[in-house]
């Protein structure tokens, strides 16, 4: 455990300590941030204060002793009720705010982990208890040198198989060949084996009112063919086959043909607006050191959809954490889902990634995002023009 590092976040966030909980494996994130393994599945409540100075102090049931064994600091035993709560105030004694795995009005659910009875627990002994969202994200979100090269090496394979994705849904279309999503799903997939790269699912291979579904994934029971006029949303995420890789995460749009709709290139065009004009409002803020928060970014996106008239169409958030999991536990950019207060904080991944979802077709244009210390870029490649062909 890097109990160092837990205390000066702690005390950056101006907080008297940070309360760790599990019971039944409910949290992994207090596991994670600890760097504790459990021997076993703890059965009976455990708990464990690292506090902004000094010693942490836990307390661990006596039928269950060990759960919490190689962590610092001593232990206090509890068996009844009246002893927990006992034990609970020694824990708190001297405190005002500690943070808990919570998230007030369940805001952020990625960190909201303890029971809502716990968190009223605690709060009988006198303290405030406050989110730990901010504090995960020093543990959870921020990024080393090695994990952004591994991002970066993976940009570079997810996007050769991107453009050879593309190419085969060019050559079939061109020669009018029979070709379905589930076909180049799989192609997909073979390229990212071939590459050395890993996904948990995936990849959303959307055509015309398909590509309308943010999460539509063809499987051989649903799938659809590919035909010249049809449009093609091809959503791939991917990291590299390693411990400690991180995800790129992408999103472009096809049209098989060389003369789009009207409608089609100016939904794009909307689209790929709001999403410069969210990574200017990110890449300003980091370069003027200003801070910055996740809905903030949302709303840069969405007011320009909006004022396309198009603001009914764009139904999810702008942008999501990325980490070792494509969906992560940093900031998301977000002002609609969840009013997204977290701090943009420096080392960290996001993607960016506005759509607009219509009847008959759909598009959303994603790329990644990286914030170093005064400097923010998108990582891979950037769609400036609706594919063709």
């Amino acid at each position: 455990m890097e109990l160092e590092k837990i205390q000066q976040a702690i005390r950056a966030e101006k907080l008297d300590g940070w309360l760790f909980f599990d019971h039944h494996l409910r949290d992994p994130l207090a596991y994670r941030v600890l760097g504790l393994t459990p021997p076993n599945i703890p059965t009976r409540r455990w708990y464990y204060m690292i506090p902004a100075e000094g010693d942490p102090l836990g307390m661990e049931h006596r039928i269950e002793r060990g759960m919490t064994a190689g962590l610092p600091g001593a232990r206090i035993p509890y068996s009844s009720w009246t002893e927990q709560v006992d034990a609970l105030r020694k824990l708190t004694a001297g405190m005002r705010r500690v943070a808990m795995q919570y998230s007030p009005n369940c805001a952020i659910p990625y960190v909201a982990m303890v029971d809502a009875g716990t968190v009223e627990l605690v709060r009988s002994t006198g303290v405030e208890v406050v989110s730990s969202a901010e504090l995960i994200q020093t543990f959870e979100a921020c990024w080393t040198p090695p994990a952004l090269e591994s991002h970066l090496e993976a940009g570079r394979r997810v996007d050769r198989v991107r453009a050879e994705a593309f190419a085969l849904v060019r050559e079939r279309t061109r020669n009018k060949a029979p070709l379905r999503d589930l076909e180049v799903k799989n192609f997909v997939r073979d390229g990212f084996a071939k590459a050395g790269l890993i996904t948990d699912h995936g990849p959303i291979v959307g055509v015309n009112a398909h590509a309308s579904n943010p999460h539509y994934e063809p499987t051989a029971e649903v799938n659809s063919p590919i035909a010249a006029g049809d449009l093609v949303l091809l959503d791939m995420w991917a990291k590299l086959d390693q411990p400690g890789a991180v995800y790129y995460d992408i999103t472009w749009t096809h049209f098989c043909g060389v003369t789009p709709p009207d409608e089609m290139r100016n939904v794009f065009q909307v689209v790929t607006g709001a999403r410069d004009a969210a990574i200017e409002r990110v890449k300003s803020a980091v370069s003027g050191g200003h801070p910055l928060c996740g809905f903030e970014v949302d709303d840069a996106a969405r007011a320009v959809i909006e004022r396309s008239g198009f603001g009914p169409y764009f139904t999810h958030r702008t942008g999501h954490s990325i980490g070792q999991e494509v969906h992560g536990n940093g900031a998301n950019m977000d002002n609609l889902e969840t009013h997204d207060e977290r701090r943009v904080v420096p080392w960290t991944c996001f993607s960016i990634e506005p759509g607009i979802y219509l009847e008959n077709f759909g598009v959303r244009s994603e790329v990644n995002m990286f914030v170093g210390e005064r400097e923010a870029r998108v990582t891979g490649e950037i769609q400036r023009e609706l594919a063709l062909g």
